[in-house]
């Protein structure tokens, strides 16, 4: 099996947790699973590589995946504005997205969230899951020497 959005479905259904079983549920957590797999990872990703890795500084690159992460981040500020996290409950679609938007802010990609209160409120409520703490011991140290460190 590959790819990162089939894998956390089929964990999720294998274990029963993480995904609702009502449908209307189950759909809203697969959407923003979907947001984070086409739109976040995608452009963060661009984002990072343009600023960072690209052979030569391509300013008008740059400025196009600042722009689309800010829009992106926008979103999600309005869909966390009466919610604890991004869909129903503690979900895949939060496990998916965090890990992106937790390193906005790193020297890497540059980014502020000074305009996004929710999201930042997201932030701190998923650093204090256990298992995000478990899960970012293992991923930060790598990122922070790949990358840079996280803020």
């Amino acid at each position: 099996m590959f790819e990162s959005g089939a894998i956390l479905i089929y964990l999720a259904e294998k274990t029963g947790k993480l995904l609702p079983h009502e449908a209307g549920d189950r759909a809203r957590v697969i959407e923003w699973l979907m947001f984070q797999m086409a739109s976040v990872g995608p452009m963060f990703g661009q984002l990072g590589h343009f600023r960072n890795a690209a052979p030569e500084k391509v300013p008008y690159a740059i400025s196009r995946y600042e722009k689309e992460a800010q829009r992106l981040l926008g979103v999600l500020e309005h869909q966390l504005t009466d919610k604890t996290y991004i869909a129903i409950t503690y979900s895949i679609a939060d496990i998916a997205t965090y890990p992106w938007v937790a390193v906005t802010t790193s020297s890497y990609m540059g980014q502020s969230l000074a305009q996004f209160p929710n999201v930042q409120r997201w932030i701190a409520t998923m650093e204090s899951r256990p298992a995000v703490q478990t899960g970012m011991a293992i991923l930060t140290p790598k990122y922070n020497s790949d990358y840079g460190v996280l803020a």
